[in-house]
């Protein structure tokens, strides 16, 4: 098939359990994509590196790929192991590199980012941080992180932040040892997924009205005022599977407004507009994928 017009971008998104990639257009447009079970590393990556292949076969060939990737991860392209899965509990991806492992499947240039940072990159330039100058993304899924961009980066270069693990103040009614092996009840510890489902069930089967989502909200109403008081972004986007639930992100915005206290000044509209949900939905990370490989092309 001979080449389409335009320049094409492939975007990964690259998840403990499911890696997606695609093929964009540079206004943030998915063409194709695919997703593949996130198995033996070198098997995950020759799936991704096999679809880039077959695209460029069909006439739309990538002139860069992304990779918004799972952590800890090292993201310095100055370090020898830049692209490199750092230590992750997910079996046989200690030590990998998924940029050079890929670079070389696709013989594509390659950049490497947190799937946090990526998913922000996205948001921030077709997404609900579209024209912001500062914006965090909170994902709260399996494990909770944060990608901040502040003064015309992200904070924490050339490693990243680790804003899953800070302190939390106990909910009232919570009794929960906490979920993470390093710090028991750190945020991550109390309010990711694993948490929620150890002490309530699968999240997914909890009614709107369960009173373990005023739990929930209280912890992620925390991490939000930690956010405001220290960074002031002009956006929060809350992502990840967890956000999903009905109304989650109402109790937060109301916690957060009670916690808060008048201080700022923040009326409740102010609130909703500076907590948000994705613009993108589910595409955020493939998307990121897409933004690095967007900024690797322009010198970024």
């Amino acid at each position: 098939m001979p080449k389409q017009n335009g320049l094409f971008v492939g975007g990964v998104d690259g998840g403990g359990t499911t890696f997606k990639c695609c093929i964009s257009t540079v206004e943030g447009e998915i063409l194709r994509s695919e997703r593949f079970v996130t198995e033996r590393p070198k098997d995950t990556i020759d799936a991704c590196a096999d679809f880039f292949a077959r695209c460029a076969k069909d006439g739309q060939p990538a002139e860069a790929i992304g990779i918004a990737c799972f952590g800890p991860l090292d993201i310095d392209p100055q370090s020898a192991n830049y692209g490199s899965i750092l230590n992750t509990p997910k079996p046989g991806w200690s030590g990998f590199n998924v940029r050079n492992e890929l670079a070389h499947g696709a013989g594509l240039p390659v950049v490497v980012d947190t799937d946090v940072n990526g998913a922000l990159a996205a948001e921030m330039a077709w997404g609900a941080a579209r024209g912001a100058k500062s914006a965090v993304y909170v994902t709260v899924g399996t494990g909770i992180g944060a990608g901040i961009f502040a003064n015309g980066d992200f904070l924490g270069r050339p490693t990243h932040p680790e804003f899953g693990h800070i302190r939390v103040t106990r909910h009232r009614d919570d009794i929960y040892a906490g979920a993470c092996s390093f710090h028991g009840d750190c945020l991550e510890g109390l309010a990711s997924a694993p948490a929620v489902e150890a002490r309530f069930g699968p999240p997914a089967l909890m009614a709107a009205d369960h009173p373990g989502w005023e739990i929930v909200a209280c912890y992620l109403a925390q991490a939000c005022i930690s956010l405001t008081l220290t960074v002031r972004p002009e956006k929060i986007v809350l992502g990840g599977g967890l956000l999903l639930a009905p109304g989650l992100i109402d109790h937060i915005r109301e916690q957060y407004a009670a916690m808060l206290n008048g201080y700022l000044d923040m009326p409740t509209d102010a609130v909703a507009q500076l907590i948000v949900l994705p613009g993108l939905g589910d595409n955020a990370g493939l998307l990121g994928g897409a933004q690095l490989a967007l900024k690797r092309l322009a010198g970024e």
